[in-house]
């Protein structure tokens, strides 16, 4: 069975009545289009059933996509986290899943929204001007910040969350429409453990791993 969160209904349903409409009032054909943009919407707002592979020394990914980016923060570069840092950026296609997960069990202690501007999620400097939600999340081991940001198609970020939540690792806690980048935020003592390029999946690609 296919489960779709509830942001799709609208669209789904608006272009399922649309089809109808055109199809009995002017032609089956031209309902195609319609009918089409359903069936995508119906792809895009999927929610996968996942085994959440659970594991306190791991920081899993919070989103389906492609590592865009690791870098190293300096130690002002994040408030929330705090002193050296590592910076992994994930993006995310269209045809991702786009719903996104806690990388780790923890309580949000910092929630902010920035309303930027609407730039190509590729653009280094999104993170920086681009419309944002970011989370801080806190555990008796460790603070991350992730960071969910806007691009040029995806004009809505959708949190289902706020702060003092308690989230458990895999947890669902938001999605971007249609399509952008997560910015998660590591101290510096956490091995990164995917490399440029690689594809990763929200709740099972382990992305962080807390050294001994």
């Amino acid at each position: 069975m296919l489960h779709i969160v509830r942001e799709g209904y609208p669209f789904i349903g608006f272009c399922l009545a649309l089809a109808i409409i055109l199809g009995f009032s002017v032609s089956p054909y031209v309902a195609v289009v319609p009918a089409v943009l359903a069936l995508y919407f119906m792809y895009f707002f999927r929610n996968p059933r996942r085994e959440i592979a659970k594991d306190s020394q791991h920081i899993l990914s919070p989103a389906d996509g492609t590592v865009q980016d690791i870098a190293e923060l300096k130690h002002d570069e994040d408030d929330f986290v705090q002193g050296p840092c590592k910076k992994v950026t994930i993006f995310m296609s269209v045809f991702n899943v786009h719903v996104n997960r806690s990388p780790m069990d923890g309580e949000i202690k910092l929630q902010k929204y920035f309303c930027g501007r609407f730039r190509p999620a590729y653009k280094d400097e999104v993170g920086f001007v681009n419309e944002h939600h970011l989370i801080g999340l806190e555990n008796d081991r460790l603070r991350i910040t992730v960071k969910q940001i806007a691009g040029i198609l995806a004009r809505r970020i959708v949190s289902w969350v706020t702060l003092e939540d308690k989230l458990k690792q895999g947890d669902l806690y938001g999605m971007i429409r249609f399509g952008s980048c997560l910015e998660i935020v590591m101290p510096a003592e956490v091995e990164v453990c995917v490399r440029k390029g690689e594809k990763v999946t929200g709740g099972q690609t382990v992305i962080g791993r807390l050294k001994d």
